[in-house]
């Protein structure tokens, strides 16, 4: 039995879309289903049909959740997230003062929600390049790797 993956993010510049590209080329490698949306585009009644879920999202200001996002983030508030796991991913830019804040937020609110967080988050600066693009090949592996074991 192949596992469905939920991959959800949010992108303006395309920062977080080529993070989220290379992490599904992990997740297929590995041979799991994806099911990728931009977080604008779903309603957040999505997450119930998904044990396994990668959620990422660009920092706006200094260190604020996207407007893209938003929406999604305050509709998570009505559903319960036991026994989801989740990894998190997302870009933003060092000269702010919270350095890729809209990934500890979502990481705060899957916690509230009782999801658990499967692997350490991954925060780039700006758009992925040399070795940060095989960091992220090897976080979508990795989040596959977990997803089948519990199969």
């Amino acid at each position: 039995m192949l596992e469905k993956v939920l991959l959800v993010y949010a992108t303006m510049s395309g920062n977080t879309e080529a993070m989220a590209d290379l992490i599904e080329k992990g997740l297929l490698k590995k041979e799991v289903i994806v099911d990728r949306h931009e977080a604008m585009d779903i309603d957040a009644e999505l997450f119930n049909e998904y044990q396994w879920i990668l959620l990422g999202a660009y920092t706006w200001g200094d260190g604020d959740l996207p407007d893209e996002m938003l929406d999604l983030y305050e509709d998570m508030d009505d559903l319960n997230f036991n026994d989801k796991k989740f990894a998190v991913f997302g870009s933003g830019d060092t000269s702010y003062e919270h350095f890729c804040g809209a990934v500890d937020i979502l990481e705060e609110k899957i916690k509230q929600l009782g999801g658990e967080i499967v692997l350490p988050s991954v925060k780039i600066e700006m758009n992925p390049e040399n070795e940060e693009e095989n960091l992220l090949i090897d976080f979508g592996e990795k989040f596959a790797e977990k997803c089948k074991a519990s199969l």
